[in-house]
């Protein structure tokens, strides 16, 4: 795929056009993807007080006890989103769901120790240790090469 970026000091605001022989699945979700108004912010409650959480900063998001968590450096944080809103909102390229209760960032793992049959653990870098769940398994080896 090319990619062409032109300056054109007469517009007001951007202009995409795609170019193409045949419309894919690829450039169908390149327009949606353009076309979605939402925004990307997660906001983290910790003792009654709202704070913004950045996306690079969350090592995972899980849900225990019908709430769902965010795990920082700063701490655990509640959430008042649903998994599956999460995943919408989260960076498809750092975030993976790895069991219907947890979502991790993929850029704040340590390691993977594929030797325990039928899952897989997750080390990540501030020392949690976590599973992939076996309905994951596949998933996961295909985000990573395996």
């Amino acid at each position: 795929m090319q990619v062409e970026i032109k300056i054109d000091k007469s517009l007001t605001e951007p202009k995409i056009i795609i170019e193409t022989n045949e419309i894919t699945e690829d450039i169908s979700e390149i327009v949606k993807k353009l076309s979605e108004e939402r925004t990307d912010i997660i906001t983290g409650f910790k003792q009654e007080q709202a704070q913004i959480l950045e996306q690079a900063e969350i090592y995972c998001i899980y849900s225990a006890n019908k709430k769902v968590y965010a795990l920082t450096d700063k701490g655990e944080f509640t959430l008042r989103f649903r998994m599956y809103e999460l995943e919408d909102r989260l960076d498809k390229n750092s975030f993976v769901r790895i069991s219907n209760s947890e979502i991790i960032n993929l850029k704040k793992v340590k390691g993977f120790d594929l030797s325990f049959t039928g899952t897989i653990c997750v080390k990540m870098k501030n020392g949690r240790v976590t599973y992939v769940s076996r309905r994951y398994v596949s998933k996961i080896k295909q985000v990573l090469g395996i």
